[in-house]
């Protein structure tokens, strides 16, 4: 029920999102009809489209994407044609006749039909959906993923079909003020063939808008409501966020019984340990950590989590890593247990390929925390970075309470062993993590879009921030972008102190690349895989860090050539 309210609340929201701005036109175009023959009609088809298009996200990943950029443009032609027929009585008379027959007609001015009047509404509501659908925040994002990691469940249906009630009770609402300021201006100034003009520019300028993406990016800088970061604060505030603060109450609050300890039978391995079983950890302190090694999130977690782990462990704790691949090359134990030794991981690491520890903890997020108690109950949990003085307030409670003694007053000393693990500058981070495969990619900006399974010369343009692009020839599947040919690379418009990018190098096992920021090599603004010429190599498959800036943190225009062929491409992440 939680999580419906949480998915209602940011369908909702999504109406303050900038790229919903330009959809809002086609909104008020028809406020001044009645509402039920009009408004209701509109928005039910604005919810099934929105719904549909969000389900085949879910369930058909790289396939919804293409069919969703078709459909986009589909929708930008039937409303433009709205559009002119609102400006132009005259060719709203030429169309009324054929619109009539599929159902009703489009054109603003005319008496239609009952019948007639409530098709056009419903045409123009899926339309409409069409657009709105892919003006998604966070919540919608955590919808969608968990659907990816725990397949067609009805749970994940009824999460998608909250949120698109969310959008739709907004969309409502703004269906309603709109009419009554509509009807308003015709009493008071008798304009209404100049309205009807006006709401006709204003609907064709709104496609121009969505065409040339300036909904991505000019408007993002003029929207006075940034609707990300009011969908993170209400997933903090629900518990729920992925990447920050989390849930427990560890300030002197009773600490709730969330369930038993499941079990870890079903890991693939284990790393530093034999085998555990959940009855022979009765009378210790756990500290399950969901973990993924090119997660930069768990990343930035690992020293607070190895500190904790050799200050308590003679108090009894015990700390598990569990390792949930996110990307195929995860899955490789070798992989993982380079990655462990690495990033000095000492105590117990489950594989978890198969997800079966994660669905036993019914868990959506990296990183995640569980504590459990001696007696093998769950205690609490914490989702994302943050909050680590009260995780370990929390184990030092459950540790007092299994008659743990001498408990030190001073708190765990985090070790920072590699740079991609400092802390986020988290003040002046304005890019999301933003992945390359084609099932989960957003706001990609190289002309005719991604092709799935085809290799296909690409190229870059003019990017709006947040936006990026590939250039030369690759070939796109649903988790990466392959380079067929030396010379090709990405580019990305970025505004935070830290860039990063998860890739491998291929089946060569080396690939070479260049770095420049604003198309001159970064100089003391480079990350921690850059030589002092802006350049490194790719060995294998893991995070690197390739930007870290000094000064001024602003809007700043990245690039990466790779002059190896073969390299692969997975997401970037930023801090």
């Amino acid at each position: 029920m939680l999580l419906a309210i949480l998915a209602f609340l940011g369908g909702a929201l999504t109406i303050l999102s900038p790229c919903v701005l330009p959809v809002l036109p086609f909104v008020f175009a028809r406020a001044d009809r009645p509402f039920l023959r009009s408004g209701l009609p509109q928005l039910a088809g604005m919810a099934v489209s929105f719904a549909v298009v969000a389900t085949l996200a879910a369930f058909a990943g790289g396939a919804a994407v293409e069919a969703d950029r078709y459909a986009r443009f589909a929708a930008m032609a039937l409303l433009a044609l709205f559009g002119l027929s609102l400006l132009f009585p005259q060719l709203a008379d030429r169309l009324a006749q054929p619109f009539v027959a599929l159902g009703g007609r489009l054109a603003a001015g005319r008496e239609a039909s009952e019948r007639g009047g409530v098709a056009a509404s419903l045409v123009l509501g899926v339309a409409t959906g069409l657009l709105w659908a892919p003006c998604a925040g966070p919540i919608l994002g955590l919808i969608l993923t968990g659907a990816a990691l725990g397949g067609a469940r009805v749970a994940t249906l009824l999460l998608l079909l909250a949120y698109a009630a969310g959008a739709g009770a907004s969309l409502a609402l703004a269906l309603l003020i709109g009419g009554r300021v509509f009807a308003a201006m015709k009493r008071s100034f008798g304009a209404a063939e100049w309205l009807r003009r006006g709401l006709g520019a204003a609907v064709l300028a709104a496609v121009a808008a969505i065409a040339f993406g300036l909904d991505a990016g000019f408007l993002t800088r003029l929207s006075a409501a940034n609707t990300n970061a009011l969908e993170e604060r209400l997933l903090g505030g629900f518990g729920m966020a992925g990447s920050k603060a989390a849930s427990t109450d560890a300030a002197g609050a009773d600490l709730a019984v969330e369930g038993e300890l499941p079990s870890f039978e079903g890991a693939s391995a284990w790393l530093n340990s034999p085998p555990l079983e959940t009855r022979n950890l009765k009378g210790k302190v756990v500290l399950v950590d969901f973990w993924t090694y090119s997660c930069i999130n768990c990343l930035r977690t690992l020293p607070y989590v190895r500190a904790m782990a050799e200050k308590y462990k003679q108090q009894g704790l015990v700390v598990i890593g569990v390792h949930t691949p996110e990307f195929a090359f995860e899955k490789s134990i070798d992989n993982v247990r380079r990655a462990v030794a690495e990033l000095g991981i000492g105590y117990p690491v489950a594989i978890d390929n198969d997800y079966a520890i994660w669905q036993a903890f019914d868990n959506q997020y990296w990183p995640a925390h569980y504590f459990v108690d001696a007696q093998g109950r769950i205690r609490g949990h914490h989702f994302g970075e943050g909050d680590y003085e009260d995780s370990e307030r929390v184990i030092r409670r459950l540790l007092a309470e299994a008659g743990a003694a001498r408990l030190s007053e001073t708190g765990a000393k985090a070790q920072v062993l590699s740079a991609a693990e400092a802390p986020a500058d988290l003040e002046h981070a304005q890019s999301p993590e933003t992945y390359v495969g084609l099932a989960r990619a957003e706001r990609f900006a190289s002309p005719g879009g991604e092709v799935e399974n085809e290799s296909r010369f690409y190229e870059a343009r003019a990017l709006g921030l947040n936006e990026w692009a590939l250039f030369g020839r690759w070939t796109v599947d649903s988790e990466r972008a392959t380079l067929d040919a030396g010379g090709g690379g990405l580019v990305y418009r970025f505004h935070a102190r830290d860039l990063h990018l998860v890739l491998g190098p291929g089946a060569s096992g080396r690939a070479r690349f260049c770095v420049k920021l604003d198309g001159a090599p970064p100089g003391e603004n480079r990350g921690a895989d850059l030589g002092a010429d802006g350049c490194g190599v790719a060995t294998e498959h893991r995070l690197y860090q390739l930007v870290r800036q000094q000064g001024p943190i602003t809007d700043r225009a990245f690039e990466i050539d790779f002059l190896d062929p073969g390299v692969e491409v997975y997401a970037f992440t930023f801090g």
